[in-house]
């Protein structure tokens, strides 16, 4: 039986017990919930591997296998799966409360923008907050965020949180705003409206239903690519091609991918809001 190297969740040693009688491993586990207490880490084919893509802070976690400094890890997120440093996580769950809003926000150690930041957090940063001290929330897990950053519901517009990224440097696997690529905005756009979506382009396009005509919101799919439909006419994508998100004329788009041979337009996909 083939499995989806990316959502499955098994080493060559160890699978999770659901793939009992699915998938031949020397060992089986529940595995164990944590969660990431690093702003960012990357998602590796293999301890000092290659970047598959990156979860940011807060993210929910199953830790499957330790090997070392490593651990081999599946997202609650999106199901994906891989190998980040043991250091980042954390088996301290407080009850998620808040999401980052803004492209950006730093973390203080006390409510005052004065003080040295502690660290920077990401849009779509999980957030439990402990309490309101002035302008800032205060985060259980330590720090202070400043209020105008953060929100306790989704947004409603997967365009307004994508164009909140124009700019954005590009960067193969990447989840944020140090760095994002096509499927990474894509997702960051619709899990923000609180729409479930996959990690890559392949598996975004094989989620939602195809739509004859292309509206607001709607995903624009070319093998390997992905695009956010801002209208009929124009898009929001990341693209290597400016190696930065950037807003392009759908047709014009069509037309150079096209001419450079990574075509052809694979038509478009409508998200629905999960449940």
């Amino acid at each position: 039986m083939s499995l989806d190297r990316r959502l499955t969740p098994a080493t060559d040693r160890v699978a999770l017990d659901s793939l009992r009688g699915i998938l031949d491993r020397p060992a089986y586990t529940p595995g164990y919930p944590a969660r990431l207490a690093v702003p960012l880490a990357d998602l590796m084919t293999a301890p000092d591997g290659r970047r598959d893509r990156q979860v940011n802070f807060g993210a929910d976690l199953t830790v499957i296998e330790e090997r070392g400094d490593w651990a081999f890890v599946q997202a609650a997120l999106d199901g994906y799966c891989g190998w980040l440093r043991g250091t980042a996580l954390t088996e301290d769950l407080p009850p998620i409360t808040h999401w980052v809003r803004a492209a950006a926000t730093h973390v203080y150690p006390a409510a005052d923008m004065k003080r040295h930041q502690l660290h920077a957090l990401s849009l779509g940063a999980r957030l439990s907050v402990a309490g309101i001290e002035g302008n800032f929330a205060r985060l259980a897990t330590g720090g202070h965020v400043p209020l105008q950053h953060v929100s306790e519901s989704p947004a409603s517009d997967p365009v307004e949180i994508a164009e909140l990224l124009l700019g954005t440097p590009y960067l193969w696997g990447g989840n944020s705003d140090w760095g994002i690529d096509c499927s990474g905005l894509a997702q960051a756009a619709l899990t923000a409206c609180g729409i479930a979506c996959p990690g890559d382009s392949d598996l975004q396009r094989g989620a939602f239903p195809e739509t004859a005509e292309i509206s607001r919101g709607d995903l624009l799919f070319w093998p390997g690519h992905v695009a956010l439909a801002a209208s009929p006419d124009l898009m929001i994508h990341a693209t290597a091609w400016k190696m930065a998100v950037i807003r392009e004329s759908i047709p014009d788009a069509i037309a150079r991918i096209d001419a450079a041979g990574d075509g052809p337009f694979l038509g478009a996909r409508r998200p629905r809001p999960t449940g």
